[in-house]
């Protein structure tokens, strides 16, 4: 396949915008009414990303093996928006009508071969995964609100128990939806290495305009169901067993996955695997907004390998989180993970890799659409959660 041919036909649908994903959604739901019921009410928040995902992915083919793990868990993830097999074929057809409108006599027999075998091979790796993981696991899981606790105005922390085990790992992701905002999926990080009774805890910002943060925030209460998707990612993950010292970098909830790493490493040391150093910067918009300072005092008062050291602009002189951590001593001995908005991960890396830090000991989440990522972008057939 003619990868290069493939990518340059894609641009030019792709310059048409919102258009080229109205002509999509238009052709796959007249076509496919039943469909419309396995993506939300509001289509605002959807409106490209599935065009773009299945574009991006399918314009790449020529490194398609580096994107295996990407699509497997696309395929898997899938699952919870009950996509079947048939409905690659349906997403499929629109995908290729939808060039076809736009590229008019530039779309020719031979491109339209290209495009239907690139498609193939892409959905084809989606499918072999989800039915591969339908033979041991659950679309979903459904979990119980045990807890639900604001601690700002705009921001609240709950605890869920599934009804069924989940089995993750510190660091990883689950999309989380309600019945308050039925079919909007978005992802949230466990604040917690899983724990004996089954219980997680989520950490969420209402975010403004968003679709789902504030129905979790002001409506949910204990007593509620949310389903959970199955856990995925694996960049914020620890290598079990020990290794390099730590320094935790996290803004905002982006603390959830570093708490949760720290319970990992409470674990493993007391289950008798060497003790290293763990740093943990956490960062916020003031003092009052470090809700979580009292579970990290008391996990730095257990643990003398810990030490915590919140960042705020009014107590460091407008200095951020990941500033301070930048003056950390042995900082390129450290195995370096940093989790908050994506402006501060987009110039992470190069902070750190700058301040000496090899690039195989940084750990951050990637949130930029032209890379490879194993977190599924939201959406039927495609992170702070909206």
């Amino acid at each position: 396949m003619d990868a290069a041919r493939l990518q340059s036909s894609f641009a030019v649908v792709s310059a048409h915008g919102d258009r080229a994903a109205q002509h999509f959604y238009a052709f796959l739901f007249v076509a496919y009414p039943e469909l419309r019921d396995l993506f939300p009410v509001s289509m605002a928040g959807q409106r490209d990303k599935l065009l773009q995902a299945l574009g991006h992915v399918v314009s790449h083919v020529d490194r398609l093996d580096q994107a295996v793990p990407y699509l497997e868990g696309l395929g898997r993830d899938h699952r919870k928006f009950s996509v079947v097999g048939a409905h690659y074929a349906q997403v499929g057809q629109a995908l290729l009508a939808t060039l076809e409108h736009f590229l008019g006599e530039q779309w020719t027999d031979d491109l339209a071969a290209q495009w239907s075998a690139a498609y193939d091979l892409v959905s084809g790796t989606m499918l072999r995964a989800a039915e591969h993981a339908a033979r041991s696991q659950p679309a979903w899981w459904t979990a119980d609100v045990l807890e639900h606790e604001r601690r700002g105005p705009d921001l609240a922390v709950f605890t869920v128990r599934p009804t069924m085990p989940l089995t993750y790992r510190p660091g990883q992701s689950v999309a989380l939806e309600c019945p308050l905002r039925p079919r909007v999926w978005r992802f949230l990080s466990p604040a917690n290495t899983p724990r004996a009774d089954g219980t997680i805890e989520f950490h969420v910002r209402a975010q403004s305009g968003g679709e789902l943060s504030p129905a979790l925030v002001h409506q949910l209460r204990e007593g509620d169901q949310v389903r959970l998707g199955a856990p995925v990612g694996r960049r914020l993950t620890l290598t079990p067993g020990g290794g390099r010292d730590l320094l935790l970098i996290a803004a905002g909830t982006g603390l959830a996955p570093m708490r949760a790493l720290v319970e990992q490493v409470e674990v493993e040391t007391a289950a008798g695997v060497p003790t290293r150093s763990v740093q943990l910067f956490a960062g916020a918009r003031s003092v009052g907004d470090l809700y979580d300072l009292p579970t990290l005092r008391g996990l730095e008062a257990a643990h003398r390998w810990l030490s915590v050291l919140p960042v705020t602009p009014e107590e460091r002189g407008g200095d951020d989180v990941l500033g301070a951590a930048l003056r950390t001593t042995r900082l390129a001995e450290r195995e370096v993970y940093v989790c908050g908005p994506p402006a501060m991960a987009g110039y992470a890396r190069d902070a750190l890799a700058a301040a000496g830090v090899p690039a195989a000991q940084i750990h951050l989440e990637d949130h930029d659409a032209g890379r490879y990522t194993p977190s599924p972008a939201p959406g039927p057939m495609t992170a702070a959660v909206r």
